[in-house]
């Protein structure tokens, strides 16, 4: 555009100074070797200007030509880079629509000539994963991980796959690669969340649970819930073995964790197993002077005898905070059993069916009634428990 205006320029100059010239001309004189040249001022001045012109438009001839060469040879590329954008997109959505073989063959013809082949490699395992091709699938995986950035992306899909096959082994393998701590991913502490229940590793769970909460990857119903269980499972394991391995479990809980009632009493349970008794029903002791609930209620008969007068004591100290409670009236009527009180089992099963009328309370007061010659009342409780069945 400059060099025009340029040349715009010197012909409007041009053009107003030749009447100057026309009176005089003037000479211009050129000697090349043998060649000589003589003209006037104006012609010399003429053949200059279009001399320019000429040079200038011998240039953009060239350019034009070089240039149509050049977009003629990269245009094939340009046609197949557009038509892999037109294949990802349709292939994007038949995936939205789980048309999962449509799906694969777009994805793959995208994945030629296509801006994210590595994308459109995984996103067509995903959809022949849902046809069970799991051939292909692996295929496709393998020739994704062929780019270094995508390794990692690449495992977290085999994860996902063999999780929903049911192959939990073949997915810890890979999990087991990547190390979940708390500087790896998001997705793959949520995968390790996951994939530890369904392999039982609570230990491995348990350790993952702290980093999961950190990054809020769980609810705090979620948390709670997942970290019972393994806290459950790890000391039900430790009680199976020796006295040792349940000693060393129970004291790596938090202190908060061992004050949890359904844990202590496993762990009793436990030191009942191993001749520890004396040592588990201090602990029940102190559990039921100080955070008596329904659980311990229901389960303490199994680990008392009728000697352990403490406890019984200690039970009778809450009545009047738990006598509409029917698990604290069931348990005191077993423990009546264990005494050979019968009359007063019978007074604490009745209370426990009138509080909570379910089959089970209804058929120990038949039983109960039955030992005491009750053969009327035994039969009518009988009928209410085959009611609440």
């Amino acid at each position: 555009m400059i060099k025009a205006l340029i040349i715009v320029a010197i012909i409007l100059i041009g053009l107003c100074v030749s009447p100057l010239f026309i009176d005089n001309t003037g000479y211009v004189y050129i000697a090349v070797g043998e060649y000589q040249i003589e003209t006037s001022l104006i012609v010399a001045i003429v053949i200059l200007v279009a001399s320019v012109i000429a040079m200038l438009l011998i240039k953009w001839l060239v350019s034009l030509v070089v240039g149509l060469a050049l977009s003629s040879k990269h245009l094939p590329m340009r046609w197949r880079a557009t038509a892999a954008k037109k294949h990802t997109l349709k292939g994007a959505i038949a995936m939205a629509a789980e048309n999962w073989a449509l799906a694969e063959k777009s994805m793959l013809k995208g994945a030629a000539n296509g801006e994210l082949p590595t994308l459109n490699l995984l996103v067509a395992a995903q959809a022949a994963h849902k046809q069970k091709k799991t051939q292909a699938r692996d295929e496709y995986l393998a020739s994704a991980a062929a780019e270094t950035s995508a390794q990692e992306a690449v495992a977290i899909s085999k994860m996902r796959f063999f999780i929903q096959d049911g192959e939990f082994s073949l997915a810890r393998i890979e999990l087991d690669k990547l190390t979940p701590t708390s500087k790896s991913p998001d997705a793959i502490i949520a995968i390790a969340l996951k994939l530890y229940p369904k392999l039982k590793d609570w230990q491995a769970l348990k350790t993952l649970l702290p980093i999961a909460q950190k990054k809020q990857l769980l609810s705090t119903e979620a948390f709670n819930t997942l970290t019972f269980t393994a806290n459950s499972e790890l000391v039900t394991q430790a009680a199976a073995k020796n006295a040792q391995e349940l000693d060393k479990v129970w004291h790596w809980l938090t202190k908060s964790e061992r004050q949890d009632s359904r844990l202590a009493l496993i762990y009793i349970k436990g030191l009942v197993n191993f001749g520890l008794a004396d040592e588990g029903l201090k602990l029940l002791t102190k559990l039921v002077k100080n955070e008596p609930n329904s659980v311990i209620f229901e389960q303490l008969p199994e680990l008392v005898t009728a000697q352990n007068t403490e406890i019984r004591k200690q039970l009778a100290r809450h009545e009047s905070s738990f006598e509409n409670d029917a698990s604290y009236q069931a348990c005191l009527a077993k423990l009546s059993i264990q005494s050979r009180d019968i009359k007063d089992a019978k007074l604490r099963w009745k209370n426990a069916c009138r509080l909570d009328p379910k089959h089970e309370y209804w058929l120990a007061l038949a039983q109960v009634q039955e030992r005491l010659g009750e053969n009327t009342n035994a039969a009518q409780s009988y009928r209410q428990a085959s009611k609440h069945l």
